[in-house]
């Protein structure tokens, strides 16, 4: 099989669960915090076993420290999903927030400039949408697995074009 064909299959598979994610939203957000969960687990665990493999170091109590919180965190991300959930959604408020504000910022010290308007309103749908958020717990539950879609079918999208680009440049093989 061509190498485009594949990367335009897989874009397109990319899309079909883009849109199986955004349709369960819920379900996808809940299986994120699980995951992270697991990831900060196995992260824990392997900050504690520096502890036992440092000799007579300064940092040893700090490994020690760092890897009991992250194996609690991941513990507590598994055994609440929903504390979870909101707490991911919180931190991507604040995200939301802090990049709008800069942005308008931004916007406003180029006044004058093609790119006032562009950073301006860049810097308001950001803060829009942690304002919808916050005002909707359904919002909160549903962001992080709408984010996650979204974000497949950007991916998908790019690959469909990139397997088309690649028909067109005559890529023929894989490797």
């Amino acid at each position: 099989m061509k190498k485009s064909t594949k990367v335009f299959w897989a874009g397109v598979l990319t899309c079909a669960l883009g849109l199986v994610v955004i349709l369960n939203a819920a379900v996808a957000s809940g299986a994120i915090v699980i995951v992270t969960g697991l990831i900060l687990l196995i992260g824990g665990a392997a900050q504690t076993g520096l502890y036992f493999m440092e000799g007579k170091s300064e940092r040893k109590w700090g490994s020690l420290a760092i890897g009991i919180l992250t194996l609690l965190l991941g513990w507590s991300f598994i055994a609440n999903p929903l504390s979870g959930i909101i707490s991911l959604t919180t931190l991507i408020l604040v995200l939301f927030a802090v990049s709008g504000v800069l942005q308008i910022i931004l916007g406003i010290r180029e006044r004058g400039t093609p790119l006032f308007w562009p950073l301006l309103i860049a810097g308001i749908i950001p803060l829009v949408l942690a304002g919808v958020v916050l005002s909707s717990p359904a919002a909160t539950m549903l962001l992080l697995g709408t984010l996650l879609g979204v974000h497949m079918l950007a991916s998908g999208t790019s690959l469909i074009l990139l397997g088309k680009y690649m028909k067109q440049a005559g890529v023929q093989t894989v490797r």
